[in-house]
């Protein structure tokens, strides 16, 4: 909360007051030099006027205070000496509050001694603590083993069990490669128990480009028997897979923006979701901007990864996002990969802004020639692995077929 109030009521220009408790406010004060403004906690005293506009007064202990999240929580629910608490009501300073004073300002102002302004923002530290620390070790250790799988052992014999819980992962390539069949095989997989390499919630699929292969998504679940030859048939039948895939269309950044930071946090927290899929990352990016407004793009992509990293830590839930490519020519090209055509290669769209924030890199290529597997024929695919932290560097052969992205059996 905030107001501004008039300038003779401060001493020259304006001053905008943030709400602290009903009895205090922190004033940002003008002082003689232009431009120049320090903040001061000054009392609110009771208008009496004929105006609606409140009179205060200037404790004279100034404090570099901005912040306007402040909320009132209860002291008694602190585990302090009441010596303490009574000090810091007399003040009428609020838990978060503490935390944007100094030590000798608090001090100063509570009339505490320096064991005791420690212990007391020790405390208020505590109580805005959302999550206990955990240490780094012990959270990768508790994550380690979970993983989503593809649907196919072949594919998750390379992701060393399928996609990490936590983290952002990408899937690049060209059109037709298979990216969308991956990513709908994957929405399906993650509605399967833990036991079977799901994580027994639906999934949220946000699409940028053309409407939703709907009637694709049937195809691959009346084959889902038949993919999935590890799971039990009355298992797949219990299963209602259509009811748990959530769309959303995203036609501007706008809304992917708010689809992201309002709608997916919602279907997260109601526990009906586990996974986060968007096709593709780079449509609106490449669109909403020209090549010269290139820092505003990296700006609002690193909102948005900002955004899938939150949602991703938060409720420990895998983020694909499906990627374009662009076309360079390189000899060679680390975070890329080479086509069959000379010197042109390949490499996912955004650039070094995306991918920095990307933690494990898959590419999908359609090659030339024809695979089968009884009454059908696919064109090879190829999964490779760009980087990961828990990845080494590899591929495997794939095939698309009715029930589903399957991968092939490579012959010595």
């Amino acid at each position: 909360m905030g107001c501004w109030f008039p300038s003779k009521t401060v001493g020259g220009g304006n001053a905008p007051l943030t709400l602290v408790s009903t009895r205090h406010y922190i004033v940002k004060r003008r002082r003689r030099r232009p431009g120049v403004f320090e903040s001061g906690l000054c009392k609110i005293v009771p208008d009496r006027s004929k105006t609606n506009e409140p009179t205060y007064k200037h404790t004279g202990i100034y404090l570099r205070v901005e912040s306007r999240d402040v909320l009132i929580m209860d002291w008694d629910q602190l585990e302090l000496h009441p010596r303490i608490i009574s000090a810091v009501r007399r003040c009428a300073l609020s838990v978060r509050t503490v935390l944007c004073v100094s030590a000798p300002d608090l001090q100063r102002l509570s009339g505490l001694s320096r064991s005791d302004t420690q212990q007391l923002l020790t405390a208020a530290a505590t109580a805005c603590r959302r999550h206990a620390p955990l240490p780094a070790l012990l959270s990768r250790g508790l994550q380690s083993s979970l993983r989503l799988s593809v649907g196919c052992p072949i594919l998750d014999e390379l992701l060393r069990g399928g996609l990490p819980v936590e983290g952002v992962t990408e899937l690049s390539g060209e059109s037709g490669a298979g990216k969308t069949q991956l990513a709908l095989q994957v929405c399906l997989s993650v509605q399967y128990p833990t036991q079977y390499g799901g994580l027994n919630a639906g999934a949220v699929f946000i699409s940028t480009e053309d409407s939703f292969p709907v009637r694709r998504l049937q195809q691959l679940i009346r084959g889902q028997s038949c993919l999935r030859s590890d799971v039990p048939p009355w298992l797949i039948s219990s299963l209602n897979f259509s009811d748990r895939v959530y769309i959303e269309h995203a036609a501007d950044l706008a809304s992917l923006q708010e689809c992201v930071s309002r709608r997916v946090p919602l279907l997260l927290a109601r526990g009906l979701v586990r996974l986060v899929v968007v096709d593709s990352v780079a449509a609106l990016f490449r669109s909403d901007f020209l090549a010269s407004d290139w820092l505003e793009r990296n700006r609002q992509l690193l909102t948005f990864s900002a955004a899938l990293h939150h949602l991703s830590r938060e409720y420990s839930t895998p983020v694909l996002c499906i990627n374009q490519v662009t076309d360079v020519f390189s000899s060679s090209d680390s975070l890329g990969s080479s086509s069959s055509t000379g010197t042109l290669t390949v490499t996912p769209a955004l650039g070094l802004a995306w991918a920095n924030q990307v933690m494990v890199r898959l590419m999908m290529w359609r090659l030339q020639g024809t695979v089968s597997r009884g009454d059908q024929s696919s064109a090879p695919r190829r999964l490779q692995v760009v980087f990961a932290p828990h990845l080494a560097r590899g591929g495997r052969g794939a095939g698309v077929w009715r029930e589903g992205v399957r991968g092939l059996i490579e012959t010595a």
